[in-house]
C-alpha cells in the first residue's frame, strides 16, 4: 500500500516516522528548510526517551511520486485549496484521501442526508473546489488528538497522544477504513473506526471554536482560559451556540459542556495552535475553526452573538498582526450546493 503524507510538518512528520518505522511504503511532501533537513539527515522523532530516525522519500514535487493508495492531508485547513492542482498526480480513481485536519472537512455534507446533503461551505472550501476536484467519495474522516512540534528542521518532538479516530462519511465499516485502522495499529498508533465520525469532529471543534480565538486575543494558555471566570463563561457561551447548531445537523455530544471545558483545563499550560501561529507570524486557522461554525449557524438560522463578537475581534487581531486574514463575517444564510 502506497501512502503519501501531504504536509509533513509536526503531525505529518510524526505519522511519517511511525509508518516508516513499521515498514510502510510512505512518502512525504514538505518544503523549505524542513524538507532540506529531511533529505540530508532523515526525519527524527523524539518520543519519550527514544530517538527514531527514518529516511523516507520526501519531495516538494508530488508529481515525482505518482498515484497513491492513500493520501493523508496534514496541512492547515485553509491551505488545502491552494494545493489542489499539485495534489492531482497523487490521485487515481481508487485513491482514498484522509483529512487529518482541524475543523469541518470539505466532504462534511457527503452522505449526510437531509436538507443539506451535497452542500459545500464557502468558509472552508471557497467555490467548492475541494468538493469538485478532490471529490468527497474519496474521503475518510480523521480527527487528530496527538500534540507534536517541529523543534528544529527535520526534528519532531512528540508531546502526547497517539489517537487518530477515523470513519467513512457514510458510517459504513468498509474494507478501506478497516485496512487503514490496521495500518495505524501496526505503526504503534490508535485509529478506532467510528460509525458517527461527525460527532467526534464536533467534539474536538467544540473546544477549538472558542479556546483558540480567545487564546489568540488574550495570549493565555488553556488552564488560564478555563479557570478565569470571565473567559470560562465566554467559552461556555460560544460552545452552547455551537452545540445548538450541531444538534440541528443531528450531532450527539457524548459529554456536556462543563466536562468538555474541564478536560481542556486539565491539559494545563498549553498554548493553542492559533496562539502558536500568531506568535510565529503564521496565518491562523480562523476559517475552519470559527468562521465555519458561524456559516453553519447562518444555514440553520441560529443566532451566534458570542461567536460573532469573538470572530470579529480575532479577524481584526490577525489583520493588525499582518497575517493576511481573509476571513469575514457571513452576512446572509446562503448555502452553496455542489
Amino acid at each position: 500500500m502506497k501512502i503519501c503524507i501531504y504536509g509533513a510538518g509536526a503531525i505529518g512528520g510524526y505519522l511519517g516516522v511511525q509508518f516508516a518505522s513499521a515498514g510502510a511504503d510512505v512518502s512525504l511532501v514538505a518544503r523549505g528548510a524542513h524538507l532540506a533537513a529531511m533529505r540530508t539527515n532523515g526525519l527524527k522523532l523524539l518520543i519519550g526517551e527514544e530517538e527514531r530516525v527514518v529516511h523516507p522519500r520526501c519531495t516538494d514535487n508530488p508529481a515525482e511520486l505518482g498515484p497513491q493508495d492513500i493520501v493523508i492531508i496534514c496541512l492547515k485547513a485553509h491551505s488545502i485549496t491552494g494545493t489542489i492542482d499539485a495534489m492531482q498526480p497523487l490521485l487515481s480513481e481508487k485513491t482514498r484521501i484522509v483529512t487529518a485536519v482541524n475543523g469541518i472537512p470539505y466532504w462534511y455534507f457527503y452522505k449526510h442526508g437531509g436538507a443539506y446533503e451535497g452542500s459545500t461551505l464557502e468558509s472552508i472550501d471557497p467555490g467548492g473546489r475541494q468538493w469538485r476536484e478532490l471529490r468527497p467519495e474519496r474521503a475518510i474522516g480523521c480527527i487528530v488528538y496527538p500534540a507534536t512540534e517541529i523543534v528544529a528542521p527535520g526534528v519532531i518532538q512528540h508531546v502526547y497522544g497517539d489517537r487518530f479516530p477515523i470513519g467513512e462519511p457514510s458510517g459504513e465499516m468498509t474494507e478501506d477504513v478497516l485496512r487503514l485502522s490496521a495500518l495505524f495499529s501496526d505503526a504503534g498508533m490508535q485509529a478506532p473506526v467510528l460509525d458517527r465520525i461527525r460527532d467526534e469532529i464536533w467534539l474536538k471543534l467544540w473546544g477549538n471554536v472558542c479556546l483558540n480565538p480567545i487564546s489568540a486575543l488574550t495570549h493565555a494558555t488553556l488552564d488560564v482560559i478555563c479557570s478565569d471566570p470571565a473567559t470560562r463563561a465566554l467559552s461556555k457561551a460560544i460552545m452552547l451556540e455551537a452545540q445548538t447548531i450541531a444538534e440541528k445537523f443531528g450531532i450527539k455530544f457524548r459529554v456536556d459542556v462543563e466536562r468538555r471545558i474541564e478536560g481542556a483545563r486539565k491539559v494545563g499550560a498549553h498554548k493553542t495552535s492559533m496562539l502558536q501561529d500568531l506568535e510565529r507570524g503564521r496565518p491562523m486557522e480562523i476559517q475552519p475553526l470559527v468562521s465555519v461554525v458561524q456559516e453553519m449557524g447562518r444555514l440553520t438560522e441560529t443566532p451566534t452573538p458570542a461567536l460573532d463578537a469573538v470572530l470579529a475581534l480575532v479577524v481584526q487581531r490577525a489583520k493588525v498582526a499582518g497575517l493576511g486574514c481573509t476571513a469575514r463575517p457571513i452576512e446572509a444564510p446562503a448555502p452553496a450546493f455542489a
